[in-house]
């Protein structure tokens, strides 16, 4: 090896050896004295190496404020979903503008009285609870009714005795069927209804009801015993589940919408499709047109109210609605973080467009017919805003939205019964949301298919203003009794 190479690769080394910080301070002092080039090396080796390590925490540190909706203290952008922004950097609730309650003068709203009453009492004073004095009996008199649960509920606990007696035509025994419970369970069909209605209906957790059942009802049930229950409540109401779906794809509206699930710690998806009289909840493990194309195995012969989510483009649907609150939220989450003098100008217009359309549906004397050439003109004028160039990002993201779905921004004005928005959907699945943050979603596509099966069955009772506990242990009992589940109940 050549002198020169050698003496550079023992100097590489050593710049190499004082960057890391091994050497110690009387070698330092040393090197500073023999050979002060390597010291400028190193010192700017060192540089280096901080600068791209301070280059790369910083990139990391935006991508963090990035995922959490902030940038540079500014206002999260308008498509970061809400529950990746900290609640800290959330605005506050706006103060209510008006008082809670009716107005003065109106009537007022209380519980109606029993029909029936069970028992009597009368109450009636010695003496007078001021002084003490003796009281002058009158004939003034007043009755007070109140309603309360009995201090403690005992289970109803009954013991079938079961004849097996013996067919000579048939060569077999043969007993008659118990309708109260299904076979080999010892709970009857009240106490399954009530607790599934618990848990899938209201998002009552597995140990609270447990606990309600001990401590008020006093009856003792076991986790599993509850859960192997409601799956064979879900396998017996599959065919109103499916009626449900046949009823929801053949009607002349439907909210969709959809919300984050988990199976078994998978990321998943709760689907929900719904109007006044139907609730259909799908558990698929996917957010895209697949889902759509399983629920909608036909063209949808009526209106579909959704979001603008471009899954719910490839539903092949008479007409459709767009959520309007959802456009006019994206521009007050715009105006936070952009107050360029185009976009100020173009988020007015078409905030301006969108009330006016509103406002139009409002009017108590509103018909399509009626006011035909205004819907026209409406539509005329998202159909400019639709064409408009901008320079803004933010508004050319808009435009080409209007551009898209320009045409199904006021279709709530050609028929009576769309709404302008997708709030009755929200409101449908937002049980499912409060079941997922107490119960934590699904460990098993079985439980995954529970729950769709009862959460729909027991939304659609509702809906349909039955009672849900009564409704399913007379079917219960009907299927047991005749071996066929009676129709979906209107």
């Amino acid at each position: 090896m050549k002198p020169g190479k050698a003496k550079g690769s023992a100097a590489e080394t050593l710049v190499q050896r004082a960057v890391r910080g091994e050497l110690d301070e009387s070698q330092v002092l040393k090197l500073c004295k023999e050979c002060p080039e390597l010291v400028t090396l190193a010192l700017l080796a060192a540089v280096k190496r901080i600068t791209e390590r301070d280059t790369r925490i910083a990139e990391q540190a935006a991508r963090i404020v990035e995922l959490q909706g902030q940038s540079n203290g500014q206002h999260p952008s308008p498509s970061t979903p809400s529950g990746m922004v900290p609640i800290y950097t959330k605005p506050n609730t706006p103060k209510r503008r008006k008082k809670p309650g009716a107005k003065k003068g109106h009537p007022g709203h209380r519980r109606e009285k029993p029909d029936r009453i069970d028992d009597h009492q009368t109450h009636r004073l010695k003496r007078c609870p001021c002084c003490g004095g003796p009281l002058q009996r009158c004939e003034r008199k007043r009755t007070r009714t109140i309603e309360d649960i009995p201090e403690e509920i005992d289970p109803v606990v009954t013991e079938h005795t079961i004849y097996r007696d013996y067919c000579p035509k048939c060569k077999k025994h043969v007993e008659p069927v118990v309708p109260d419970a299904l076979p080999h369970a010892t709970i009857g069909h009240h106490l399954i209804a009530l607790t599934a209605w618990l848990h899938y209906g209201l998002g009552v957790t597995i140990d609270q009801i447990i606990d309600i059942l001990s401590y008020h009802l006093q009856t003792d049930l076991t986790p599993g015993g509850l859960i192997n229950a409601w799956q064979r409540l879900a396998e017996i109401l599959l065919a109103w589940y499916e009626r449900i779906a046949e009823e929801a794809k053949n009607s002349a509206y439907l909210h969709a919408d959809e919300t984050g699930w988990r199976v078994n710690g998978q990321k998943s998806w709760l689907w929900c499709f719904a109007n006044d009289r139907n609730c259909y909840y799908m558990i698929e493990y996917c957010r895209g047109s697949p889902v759509l194309q399983k629920f909608f195995t036909e063209a949808f012969d009526g209106v579909l109210i959704t979001d603008f989510w471009a899954a719910y483009d490839s539903v092949d649907a008479a007409d459709r609605q767009k959520c309007l609150p959802h456009l006019l939220r994206e521009l007050e989450k715009v105006d936070q973080r952009n107050d360029s003098a185009e976009w100020q100008a173009f988020a007015k217009k078409l905030r301006r467009l969108l009330r006016d359309g509103i406002r139009l549906r409002k009017r108590p004397d509103f018909a399509s017919k009626r006011y035909q050439s205004r819907i026209d003109r409406l539509n005329h004028r998202v159909g400019r805003m639709a064409h408009e160039e901008h320079e803004d990002a933010d508004a050319r993201r808009l435009t080409k939205r209007l551009r898209r779905y320009g045409e199904y921004i006021f279709t709530f004005l050609d028929y009576p019964y769309v709404p302008a928005d997708n709030n009755f959907g929200e409101r449908q699945i937002r049980p499912a949301v409060i079941l997922r943050k107490n119960s934590q979603s699904n460990r098993s596509d079985h439980g995954a298919a529970t729950q769709a099966v009862l959460m729909s069955v027991y939304r659609t009772l509702r809906l349909r203003g039955l009672n849900p506990t009564k409704t399913i242990a007379g079917a219960l009992k009907t299927y047991l009794t005749t071996g066929k589940l009676p129709q979906l109940p209107e």
